[in-house]
Protein backbone atom coordinates (compact mmCIF):
# COMPACT_ATOMS: atom_id res chain seq x y z
CA UNK A 1 0.00 0.00 0.00
CA UNK A 2 2.72 2.25 -0.90
CA UNK A 3 3.09 5.41 -3.21
CA UNK A 4 6.77 6.54 -4.05
CA UNK A 5 6.02 10.19 -4.41
CA UNK A 6 9.62 10.80 -6.39
CA UNK A 7 8.14 8.54 -9.02
CA UNK A 8 4.88 9.77 -9.21
CA UNK A 9 6.35 13.11 -9.54
CA UNK A 10 8.94 11.33 -12.21
CA UNK A 11 5.48 10.06 -14.51
CA UNK A 12 5.68 10.54 -17.73
CA UNK A 13 2.33 10.78 -19.99
CA UNK A 14 1.37 7.11 -20.90
CA UNK A 15 3.15 5.57 -18.45
CA UNK A 16 1.51 4.42 -14.90
CA UNK A 17 2.68 2.73 -11.52
CA UNK A 18 1.15 -0.16 -9.53
CA UNK A 19 0.56 -0.20 -6.16
CA UNK A 20 2.46 -2.45 -4.37
CA UNK A 21 0.32 -4.85 -2.15
CA UNK A 22 -3.29 -3.84 -4.28
CA UNK A 23 -3.12 -6.33 -7.60
CA UNK A 24 -4.55 -4.26 -10.59
CA UNK A 25 -4.43 -0.60 -8.63
CA UNK A 26 -2.65 1.37 -10.87
CA UNK A 27 -1.83 4.97 -11.52
CA UNK A 28 -1.95 6.38 -14.74
CA UNK A 29 -0.76 9.57 -15.81
CA UNK A 30 -2.28 11.68 -19.09
CA UNK A 31 -0.59 14.83 -20.11
CA UNK A 32 -3.05 16.70 -17.86
CA UNK A 33 -3.90 14.62 -14.98
CA UNK A 34 -3.10 11.04 -13.29
CA UNK A 35 -5.92 8.70 -12.63
CA UNK A 36 -6.55 5.72 -10.47
CA UNK A 37 -7.84 3.14 -12.12
CA UNK A 38 -8.45 -0.74 -11.25
CA UNK A 39 -7.51 -3.26 -14.16
CA UNK A 40 -8.79 -6.95 -13.63
CA UNK A 41 -9.61 -10.30 -15.43
CA UNK A 42 -13.57 -10.96 -15.38
CA UNK A 43 -14.64 -14.15 -14.10
CA UNK A 44 -17.85 -13.71 -16.07
CA UNK A 45 -16.02 -13.81 -19.89
CA UNK A 46 -12.17 -14.03 -18.68
CA UNK A 47 -11.20 -10.62 -20.64
CA UNK A 48 -9.42 -7.57 -19.34
CA UNK A 49 -11.27 -4.52 -18.04
CA UNK A 50 -10.23 -1.87 -16.43
CA UNK A 51 -12.65 0.89 -14.20
CA UNK A 52 -11.64 4.29 -13.51
CA UNK A 53 -12.01 4.99 -9.45
CA UNK A 54 -10.80 8.61 -9.31
CA UNK A 55 -8.12 11.57 -9.63
CA UNK A 56 -5.00 12.56 -8.10
CA UNK A 57 -4.29 14.39 -6.02
CA UNK A 58 -8.11 14.89 -5.18
CA UNK A 59 -8.57 10.84 -3.82
CA UNK A 60 -6.09 9.92 -1.45
CA UNK A 61 -3.77 6.50 -1.74
CA UNK A 62 -6.19 5.74 1.27
CA UNK A 63 -9.38 6.41 -0.52
CA UNK A 64 -8.47 4.60 -3.86
CA UNK A 65 -6.63 1.34 -1.80
CA UNK A 66 -10.56 1.43 -0.07
CA UNK A 67 -12.15 1.67 -3.54
CA UNK A 68 -10.08 -1.16 -4.43
CA UNK A 69 -10.62 -2.93 -2.01
CA UNK A 70 -14.63 -2.90 -2.76
CA UNK A 71 -14.01 -3.19 -6.52
CA UNK A 72 -12.03 -6.64 -6.03
CA UNK A 73 -14.39 -7.93 -3.53
CA UNK A 74 -17.10 -7.72 -6.27
CA UNK A 75 -14.89 -9.21 -8.98
CA UNK A 76 -14.04 -12.10 -6.43
CA UNK A 77 -17.51 -12.47 -6.01
CA UNK A 78 -17.86 -13.56 -9.63
CA UNK A 79 -19.06 -9.87 -10.63
CA UNK A 80 -17.78 -7.30 -13.32
CA UNK A 81 -17.79 -3.82 -11.57
CA UNK A 82 -17.15 -2.52 -15.44
CA UNK A 83 -19.63 -3.68 -17.13
CA UNK A 84 -22.42 -3.03 -13.80
CA UNK A 85 -21.71 0.49 -13.96
CA UNK A 86 -21.97 0.83 -18.39
CA UNK A 87 -25.69 -0.86 -17.72
CA UNK A 88 -26.08 1.74 -14.75
CA UNK A 89 -25.08 4.54 -16.66
CA UNK A 90 -27.13 3.09 -19.63
CA UNK A 91 -30.47 2.66 -17.35
CA UNK A 92 -30.30 6.24 -15.91
CA UNK A 93 -29.57 8.28 -18.75
CA UNK A 94 -31.10 8.41 -22.17
CA UNK A 95 -27.95 9.82 -23.30
CA UNK A 96 -25.95 7.21 -25.65
CA UNK A 97 -24.36 4.76 -23.59
CA UNK A 98 -20.25 5.93 -22.28
CA UNK A 99 -18.00 3.57 -20.89
CA UNK A 100 -17.85 4.62 -17.37
CA UNK A 101 -14.09 4.04 -17.49
CA UNK A 102 -13.67 6.98 -19.77
CA UNK A 103 -13.71 10.09 -17.31
CA UNK A 104 -14.64 12.45 -19.89
CA UNK A 105 -16.81 10.49 -22.53
CA UNK A 106 -15.74 8.74 -25.73
CA UNK A 107 -12.74 10.32 -27.63
CA UNK A 108 -13.25 11.05 -31.25
CA UNK A 109 -10.64 9.32 -33.89
CA UNK A 110 -8.77 13.10 -33.69
CA UNK A 111 -8.71 12.47 -29.70
CA UNK A 112 -7.31 8.97 -29.84
CA UNK A 113 -4.54 9.69 -32.44
CA UNK A 114 -3.37 13.40 -30.72
CA UNK A 115 -2.93 10.88 -27.45
CA UNK A 116 -1.03 8.38 -29.28
CA UNK A 117 1.00 10.56 -31.01
CA UNK A 118 2.23 12.86 -27.91
CA UNK A 119 2.19 10.20 -25.44
CA UNK A 120 4.08 7.17 -27.29
CA UNK A 121 5.75 8.85 -30.58
CA UNK A 122 7.13 11.51 -29.44
CA UNK A 123 8.58 10.33 -26.36
CA UNK A 124 9.96 6.59 -28.05
CA UNK A 125 10.48 7.61 -31.96
CA UNK A 126 13.82 9.23 -33.37
CA UNK A 127 12.54 12.55 -34.35
CA UNK A 128 12.65 11.55 -38.33
CA UNK A 129 10.64 8.89 -37.45
CA UNK A 130 8.06 10.91 -35.45
CA UNK A 131 7.58 13.12 -38.28
CA UNK A 132 6.65 11.17 -40.49
CA UNK A 133 4.13 9.46 -38.72
CA UNK A 134 2.56 12.78 -37.91
CA UNK A 135 2.62 13.96 -41.71
CA UNK A 136 1.16 10.46 -42.71
CA UNK A 137 -2.03 10.82 -40.23
CA UNK A 138 -2.45 14.27 -41.68
CA UNK A 139 -2.51 13.53 -45.04
CA UNK A 140 -4.64 10.59 -45.24
CA UNK A 141 -7.13 10.68 -42.05
CA UNK A 142 -9.95 12.54 -43.76
CA UNK A 143 -11.31 15.25 -41.33
CA UNK A 144 -14.60 13.47 -41.49
CA UNK A 145 -13.12 10.19 -39.75
CA UNK A 146 -11.22 12.29 -37.39
CA UNK A 147 -14.34 13.79 -35.99
CA UNK A 148 -16.01 10.42 -35.92
CA UNK A 149 -16.30 8.92 -32.40
CA UNK A 150 -13.73 6.06 -32.07
CA UNK A 151 -15.73 3.84 -30.00
CA UNK A 152 -17.88 3.28 -32.93
CA UNK A 153 -15.79 2.43 -35.67
CA UNK A 154 -16.91 -0.36 -37.60
CA UNK A 155 -15.18 -2.83 -39.45
CA UNK A 156 -16.19 -1.90 -42.83
CA UNK A 157 -15.57 2.03 -41.95
CA UNK A 158 -11.86 0.94 -41.17
CA UNK A 159 -11.78 -1.48 -44.34
CA UNK A 160 -13.38 1.65 -46.79
CA UNK A 161 -10.32 4.09 -45.18
CA UNK A 162 -7.20 1.54 -45.61
CA UNK A 163 -8.81 0.80 -49.42
CA UNK A 164 -8.98 4.26 -50.07
CA UNK A 165 -5.35 4.29 -49.81
CA UNK A 166 -4.84 0.60 -51.40
CA UNK A 167 -2.99 2.20 -54.60
CA UNK A 168 -0.37 3.25 -52.11
CA UNK A 169 -0.19 -0.62 -50.58
CA UNK A 170 2.91 0.36 -48.18
CA UNK A 171 1.83 3.41 -47.12
CA UNK A 172 -1.48 1.91 -46.58
CA UNK A 173 -0.55 -0.77 -44.64
CA UNK A 174 1.87 1.29 -42.76
CA UNK A 175 -1.33 3.61 -41.67
CA UNK A 176 -3.36 0.49 -40.62
CA UNK A 177 -0.28 -0.62 -38.47
CA UNK A 178 -0.50 2.85 -36.54
CA UNK A 179 -4.02 3.20 -36.15
CA UNK A 180 -3.81 -0.20 -34.46
CA UNK A 181 -1.17 0.71 -32.05
CA UNK A 182 -3.53 3.83 -31.37
CA UNK A 183 -6.20 2.10 -30.55
CA UNK A 184 -4.23 -0.60 -28.00
CA UNK A 185 -2.87 2.92 -26.66
CA UNK A 186 -6.21 4.26 -26.11
CA UNK A 187 -7.57 1.16 -24.56
CA UNK A 188 -4.08 0.67 -22.26
CA UNK A 189 -5.24 4.43 -20.82
CA UNK A 190 -8.64 3.34 -20.18
CA UNK A 191 -10.28 6.39 -22.85
CA UNK A 192 -11.54 2.88 -24.95
CA UNK A 193 -13.12 0.48 -23.04
CA UNK A 194 -11.65 -3.06 -23.75
CA UNK A 195 -15.00 -3.69 -25.22
CA UNK A 196 -13.82 -1.40 -27.62
CA UNK A 197 -13.08 -3.24 -31.53
CA UNK A 198 -9.97 -2.64 -32.91
CA UNK A 199 -9.94 -3.87 -36.61
CA UNK A 200 -7.30 -2.08 -37.52
CA UNK A 201 -4.89 -4.85 -36.32
CA UNK A 202 -6.85 -7.65 -39.00
CA UNK A 203 -8.87 -5.81 -41.75
CA UNK A 204 -7.51 -6.11 -45.15
CA UNK A 205 -5.30 -8.68 -43.94
CA UNK A 206 -3.02 -10.39 -46.49
CA UNK A 207 -4.53 -7.78 -49.73
CA UNK A 208 -2.07 -5.25 -49.21
CA UNK A 209 0.84 -5.77 -51.38
CA UNK A 210 2.77 -3.66 -53.18
CA UNK A 211 3.98 -5.00 -57.02
CA UNK A 212 7.08 -2.49 -56.97
CA UNK A 213 7.61 0.44 -58.69
CA UNK A 214 6.73 1.33 -62.43
CA UNK A 215 9.68 3.41 -64.45
CA UNK A 216 8.42 4.97 -67.46
CA UNK A 217 5.70 2.50 -67.88
CA UNK A 218 8.42 -0.61 -66.91
CA UNK A 219 7.47 -2.52 -63.89
CA UNK A 220 10.64 -3.45 -62.08
CA UNK A 221 9.34 -5.34 -59.54
CA UNK A 222 10.42 -4.59 -55.94
CA UNK A 223 13.37 -6.93 -56.08
CA UNK A 224 16.17 -5.50 -53.85
CA UNK A 225 18.89 -4.20 -56.14
CA UNK A 226 22.91 -5.49 -56.40
CA UNK A 227 24.95 -4.28 -58.23
CA UNK A 228 26.70 -6.36 -60.42
CA UNK A 229 30.80 -5.83 -60.17
CA UNK A 230 31.02 -4.83 -63.74
CA UNK A 231 28.36 -2.02 -63.13
CA UNK A 232 30.43 -1.32 -59.85
CA UNK A 233 33.76 -0.42 -62.18
CA UNK A 234 31.27 1.51 -64.43
CA UNK A 235 30.05 3.34 -61.71
CA UNK A 236 33.40 4.17 -59.69
CA UNK A 237 34.66 5.55 -62.97
CA UNK A 238 31.70 7.72 -63.89
CA UNK A 239 31.65 9.29 -59.93
CA UNK A 240 33.46 12.29 -60.91
CA UNK A 241 30.47 14.04 -63.24
CA UNK A 242 28.91 14.27 -59.54
CA UNK A 243 29.81 17.27 -57.58
CA UNK A 244 32.29 16.67 -55.20
CA UNK A 245 30.51 16.63 -52.02
CA UNK A 246 27.67 13.75 -53.84
CA UNK A 247 30.77 11.92 -54.84
CA UNK A 248 32.51 11.92 -51.91
CA UNK A 249 29.46 10.26 -49.90
CA UNK A 250 28.95 7.49 -52.92
CA UNK A 251 32.45 6.59 -52.56
CA UNK A 252 32.03 6.14 -48.62
CA UNK A 253 29.01 4.16 -49.23
CA UNK A 254 31.56 1.22 -51.45
CA UNK A 255 34.28 1.86 -49.06
CA UNK A 256 32.90 1.53 -45.96
CA UNK A 257 29.49 0.07 -46.24
CA UNK A 258 28.06 2.36 -43.59
CA UNK A 259 24.71 3.93 -43.85
CA UNK A 260 24.29 6.85 -45.23
CA UNK A 261 22.31 8.57 -42.42
CA UNK A 262 25.76 7.74 -40.76
CA UNK A 263 27.63 8.80 -43.37
CA UNK A 264 26.44 13.04 -43.61
CA UNK A 265 26.31 13.15 -39.96
CA UNK A 266 30.34 12.05 -39.81
CA UNK A 267 32.82 14.45 -37.82
CA UNK A 268 36.27 15.26 -37.58
CA UNK A 269 36.34 14.64 -33.57
CA UNK A 270 35.28 11.03 -34.38
CA UNK A 271 38.02 9.91 -36.65
CA UNK A 272 41.09 8.96 -34.89
CA UNK A 273 44.95 7.06 -35.64
CA UNK A 274 44.93 3.78 -34.00
CA UNK A 275 47.38 1.26 -34.45
CA UNK A 276 48.91 2.60 -37.29
CA UNK A 277 45.16 2.83 -39.00
CA UNK A 278 42.53 5.70 -39.38
CA UNK A 279 39.57 4.84 -37.29
CA UNK A 280 35.90 6.40 -37.95
CA UNK A 281 34.09 5.65 -34.51
CA UNK A 282 29.84 6.93 -35.00
CA UNK A 283 28.26 7.15 -31.63
CA UNK A 284 25.49 5.11 -30.75
CA UNK A 285 22.95 7.95 -30.89
CA UNK A 286 23.60 8.45 -34.65
CA UNK A 287 22.98 5.05 -35.38
CA UNK A 288 19.73 3.33 -36.28
CA UNK A 289 20.76 1.02 -33.45
CA UNK A 290 20.43 3.28 -31.36
CA UNK A 291 17.25 2.09 -29.97
CA UNK A 292 18.79 -1.18 -29.57
CA UNK A 293 19.37 -3.13 -26.12
CA UNK A 294 23.18 -3.96 -26.19
CA UNK A 295 23.73 -2.06 -29.19
CA UNK A 296 27.53 -0.22 -29.65
CA UNK A 297 28.96 2.55 -31.28
CA UNK A 298 29.97 1.83 -34.77
CA UNK A 299 33.85 1.02 -35.32
CA UNK A 300 34.47 2.02 -39.25
CA UNK A 301 38.17 1.77 -40.24
CA UNK A 302 38.95 3.84 -43.05
CA UNK A 303 40.89 2.03 -46.29
CA UNK A 304 41.49 3.30 -49.51
CA UNK A 305 39.56 6.07 -50.90
CA UNK A 306 37.81 6.43 -47.87
CA UNK A 307 41.02 7.16 -45.84
CA UNK A 308 41.74 9.96 -48.17
CA UNK A 309 38.28 11.53 -48.27
CA UNK A 310 38.83 12.09 -44.56
CA UNK A 311 41.48 13.14 -44.00
CA UNK A 312 41.12 15.88 -47.21
CA UNK A 313 37.67 16.90 -45.42
CA UNK A 314 39.25 17.11 -41.94
CA UNK A 315 41.88 19.45 -43.35
CA UNK A 316 38.88 21.29 -45.26
CA UNK A 317 36.51 21.41 -41.62
CA UNK A 318 38.55 20.47 -38.53
CA UNK A 319 36.03 18.55 -36.51
CA UNK A 320 32.84 19.85 -37.46
CA UNK A 321 30.45 17.71 -39.72
CA UNK A 322 33.03 16.80 -43.02
CA UNK A 323 29.60 17.07 -44.80
CA UNK A 324 28.16 19.92 -44.04
CA UNK A 325 25.11 21.36 -45.65
CA UNK A 326 25.21 25.34 -47.26
CA UNK A 327 23.08 26.02 -43.78
CA UNK A 328 24.30 24.76 -41.49
CA UNK A 329 24.76 21.18 -39.96
CA UNK A 330 25.26 18.26 -42.67
CA UNK A 331 23.55 17.40 -45.80
CA UNK A 332 20.24 15.33 -45.81
CA UNK A 333 20.77 12.24 -46.70
CA UNK A 334 18.18 12.77 -49.60
CA UNK A 335 20.67 15.23 -51.27
CA UNK A 336 22.61 12.11 -52.48
CA UNK A 337 19.21 10.21 -53.07
CA UNK A 338 18.43 13.24 -55.57
CA UNK A 339 21.58 13.89 -57.04
CA UNK A 340 21.49 10.36 -58.19
CA UNK A 341 18.20 10.08 -59.15
CA UNK A 342 17.77 12.87 -61.72
CA UNK A 343 21.51 11.66 -63.05
CA UNK A 344 19.09 8.20 -64.23
CA UNK A 345 19.29 7.16 -67.49
CA UNK A 346 15.24 6.25 -66.77
CA UNK A 347 14.48 9.92 -65.22
CA UNK A 348 12.13 12.39 -66.87
CA UNK A 349 12.47 15.22 -64.44
CA UNK A 350 13.27 18.58 -65.66
CA UNK A 351 13.89 17.11 -69.44
CA UNK A 352 15.07 20.66 -70.86
CA UNK A 353 18.33 20.13 -68.29
CA UNK A 354 21.15 18.78 -69.83
CA UNK A 355 23.09 16.50 -67.90
CA UNK A 356 25.35 13.21 -68.11
CA UNK A 357 23.54 10.20 -67.46
CA UNK A 358 24.41 7.60 -64.80
CA UNK A 359 25.66 4.51 -66.95
CA UNK A 360 23.52 2.35 -64.25
CA UNK A 361 20.32 2.75 -64.13
CA UNK A 362 17.65 1.65 -61.41
CA UNK A 363 19.70 1.97 -58.38
CA UNK A 364 19.53 4.14 -55.23
CA UNK A 365 22.30 5.04 -52.48
CA UNK A 366 21.02 2.03 -50.20
CA UNK A 367 21.41 -0.45 -52.86
CA UNK A 368 25.45 0.39 -52.72
CA UNK A 369 25.27 -1.16 -49.14
CA UNK A 370 23.42 -4.22 -49.85
CA UNK A 371 26.14 -4.05 -52.81
CA UNK A 372 29.19 -3.83 -50.28
CA UNK A 373 27.53 -6.76 -48.43
CA UNK A 374 27.47 -9.24 -51.33
CA UNK A 375 31.03 -8.37 -52.09
CA UNK A 376 32.36 -9.09 -49.26
CA UNK A 377 30.53 -12.66 -49.23
CA UNK A 378 31.64 -13.21 -52.64
CA UNK A 379 35.17 -12.41 -51.70
CA UNK A 380 34.45 -15.06 -48.71
CA UNK A 381 33.99 -13.63 -45.94
CA UNK A 382 32.26 -14.44 -43.21
CA UNK A 383 28.65 -13.72 -42.22
CA UNK A 384 28.99 -12.54 -38.86
CA UNK A 385 32.20 -10.23 -39.83
CA UNK A 386 30.34 -8.61 -42.98
CA UNK A 387 27.44 -8.34 -40.60
CA UNK A 388 29.65 -6.13 -38.13
CA UNK A 389 30.99 -4.03 -40.71
CA UNK A 390 27.71 -2.85 -42.02
CA UNK A 391 26.37 -2.28 -38.09
CA UNK A 392 23.65 -5.11 -37.70
CA UNK A 393 23.23 -6.77 -34.47
CA UNK A 394 23.51 -10.23 -34.03
CA UNK A 395 19.88 -11.85 -33.90
CA UNK A 396 18.86 -13.61 -30.77
CA UNK A 397 20.77 -15.28 -28.05
CA UNK A 398 24.08 -14.76 -30.27
CA UNK A 399 23.65 -10.79 -30.34
CA UNK A 400 23.40 -11.13 -25.95
CA UNK A 401 26.38 -13.34 -25.46
CA UNK A 402 28.62 -11.99 -28.44
CA UNK A 403 30.75 -8.88 -27.56
CA UNK A 404 33.80 -9.40 -29.89
CA UNK A 405 33.94 -6.10 -31.87
CA UNK A 406 36.05 -7.75 -35.01
CA UNK A 407 38.28 -5.03 -35.55
CA UNK A 408 41.11 -6.80 -36.53
CA UNK A 409 38.49 -8.71 -39.45
CA UNK A 410 37.33 -4.97 -40.45
CA UNK A 411 40.56 -3.71 -40.89
CA UNK A 412 41.31 -7.31 -43.25
CA UNK A 413 37.79 -7.19 -45.01
CA UNK A 414 37.94 -3.52 -45.90
CA UNK A 415 41.35 -3.71 -46.81
CA UNK A 416 39.73 -6.82 -49.59
CA UNK A 417 37.46 -4.62 -50.59
CA UNK A 418 39.25 -1.82 -51.50
CA UNK A 419 41.63 -4.18 -53.58
CA UNK A 420 38.33 -5.07 -55.22
CA UNK A 421 37.08 -2.14 -55.98
CA UNK A 422 39.86 -0.66 -57.59
CA UNK A 423 40.57 -3.56 -59.71
CA UNK A 424 36.70 -3.39 -60.70
CA UNK A 425 37.65 0.52 -61.63
CA UNK A 426 41.11 -0.15 -64.06
CA UNK A 427 39.18 -3.54 -65.26
CA UNK A 428 35.39 -3.07 -65.44
CA UNK A 429 34.80 -4.82 -68.63
CA UNK A 430 36.42 -8.04 -67.23
CA UNK A 431 34.77 -8.70 -64.06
Amino acid sequence: MKLDLREEKLLKPGEHLNIEGCPGLRLVATASRKTWTYRYRSQIDDKVRQIKIGERPAMSVAAAVAAWEQLRAARDAGRDPAKEKRAERATTSTAPSVDPMLPHGSPTVRDVLRDYVREHINANRAAKGAAEVRRMIAKMIPEKFAAKDAATVTRRDAAELIHSHAHIPVQAAKLRAELGAAWAHAMDMGRLSDDASNHWRDVLHGKLRSAGKTVRGEKIGSAQRVLSPAEMGVLINWLPNFTRLVEDVVTMYLWTGARGGEIVQMEGREVAEEDGALWWTCPLAKTKNVRRKGATDLRVPLVGRAEKIVRRRIAAHGQGFLFPGEKGGHIEQKVVGVAIWVMRPECKTRPEWVRPRLPVAHFAPHDLRRTVRTTLARLGCRSEVAEAILGHMAPGIIGVYQKYQFDAERVEWLGKLDSELERLVFCPANT
